[in-house]
């Protein structure tokens, strides 16, 4: 089985530590490809960094989706699940969001869950979310770190006491389950529970281990009426023409160096693995 992790934003280091979370509970029999954009938002902090990633998102699945041996699976690795329907309606496999995967966990793990997240600007769209997943009831607190995404980069970053006390807090609130609103929280994930003594759940994790779980089910994603395959199929350099992001959206392995056969006129497709 193979699953393709793609993380929106530009950042190599956060995808290959994303990476890294995602083969811990990856089972044997899955070859985890996890890929980034070399042009876009390097971090997903605004409305407009979205659309940036929505499309890095419909580029690389669909790009995949043409190689020579599409994935079984998908994983949307930002917490905004950007791109997220537009990718169900290029493929028949699953496609999984880490915030959707993280709250439907958490809701079976425990009544009652909070949501940690990073910047307050990003909690309108996590509360979009919590309603659009129909978990208003289970979903008690979201709370906003105040730390950039790129913060989290470095796995020794100091970020982790500021996480720590925000979740604690949201324990003592009544959530018995806490959900980490950004997946470059995903290393973080089994210190804090243990820290925090509820249940953490890193939606990276979570999404990997449903969307496997979905392949070996034998369930994709429904052809039917909405996530039926779009009129007109995307084109490569989906969305290239816009200075938002600055040109044609190619990925990047977060385990090797720029393969030059991207800048030498290779399918943009290719994902380097």
């Amino acid at each position: 089985m193979r699953i393709l992790l793609i993380n929106p934003n530009t950042s190599r280091a956060m995808t290959a530590k994303i990476a890294d979370a995602a083969r811990e509970v990856a089972g044997p029999d899955v070859l985890l490809d996890a890929v980034c954009p070399t042009v876009g938002a390097a971090a997903i902090e605004s409305h407009v960094d979205e659309v940036a990633a929505a499309a890095a998102v419909v580029e690389l699945v669909a790009a995949d989706r043409d190689g020579p041996a599409p994935a079984d699976a998908y994983v949307v690795a930002c917490f905004g699940d950007p791109g997220l329907d537009a990718a169900r309606e290029l493929v028949d496999a699953p496609v999984v969001g880490i915030a959707e995967a993280a709250m439907h966990l958490a809701a079976v793990s425990g009544r009652h869950f909070g949501v940690v997240t990073t910047l307050s600007r990003t909690l309108g769209r996590a509360r979009d979310l919590v309603g659009r997943y129909g978990m208003e009831r289970a979903c008690v607190s979201l709370a906003a770190t105040g730390i950039p995404v790129l913060d989290l980069e470095d796995t020794g970053s100091p970020a982790f006491e500021t996480i720590a006390r925000h979740s604690t807090d949201a324990a003592t609130a009544g959530a018995d389950v806490i959900v980490l609103g950004c997946a470059g929280m995903a290393d973080l994930c089994a210190e804090l529970t243990a820290r925090v003594g509820v249940p953490v759940v890193d939606g990276v994790a979570a999404a990997v281990g449903l969307a496997s779980g979905m392949v070996r089910m034998g369930l994709g994603t429904s052809k039917r009426d909405e996530y039926a395959t779009p009129p007109v199929r995307v084109p490569s350099g989906f969305g290239a023409d816009s200075s938002l992001w600055g040109g044609e959206v190619t990925p990047q392995s977060a385990n090797s160096a720029p393969n030059p056969a991207t800048t030498a006129g290779a399918a943009p497709g290719r994902v380097f693995a």
